[in-house]
């Protein structure tokens, strides 16, 4: 959504009574003339900030003056309301337009939590299950002659596996082997 469509829609929250005073929007006007890229003329600033005229009046023409202008104008002045009257910028109904969220959308933090909340010990558990598995059809497969080599690693498997598993595991290599 462009800014100045952003601006039109914002236009009767922003030019209600009470909701910005005479200092604020003065605060506005000489920003919008004094930071680069200048934004409103002098001739444009004084005019905005003229007492003779009413408030509403005055914000309602350089609201109108600014859609004219484009949408980087308007930016800028939503820039400057940001800054003068950071309240009353998170108050717009734009803005709260732009928070609520899709109710299509995937929340991807939620949806990342919702996959990874197993932890290590699960991760662990499933990588040994899976391993242990593939030893077992490894060793157990008819076609592969490496009978020798699982033995060799087996023996070497203490520190990994207990003594007792080791040992019903040599075993059973032993008895694969006469077979």
């Amino acid at each position: 959504q462009s800014y100045c469509h952003r601006l039109q829609y914002d236009m009767y929250f922003l030019t209600s009574t009470s909701r910005l005073n005479e200092q604020v929007v003065d605060k506005i006007v000489l920003q919008l003339n004094r930071v680069y890229p200048q934004i409103l003329t002098n001739e444009e600033a004084e005019k905005f900030r003229n007492p003779r005229a009413s408030l509403h009046t005055r914000l309602s023409d350089l609201l109108k003056h600014l859609q004219k202008k484009g949408d980087r104008h308007c930016q800028e002045f939503y820039r400057a309301l940001q800054i003068n009257a950071e309240q009353l910028f998170n108050d717009l109904p734009s803005r709260k337009i732009l928070k609520t969220p899709d109710p299509t959308e995937i929340d991807t933090d939620k949806e990342q939590y919702m996959l990874n909340d197993r932890g290590p010990v699960f991760f662990l558990a499933c990588f040994s299950v899976a391993a242990g598995l593939a030893l077992f059809w490894y060793c157990c497969n008819s076609e592969t002659q490496v009978i020798g080599r699982a033995r060799r690693i087996l023996g070497f498997s203490p520190i990994i596996i207990g003594r007792h598993v080791r040992n019903i595991c040599m075993l059973y290599l032993e008895d694969i082997s006469r077979n």
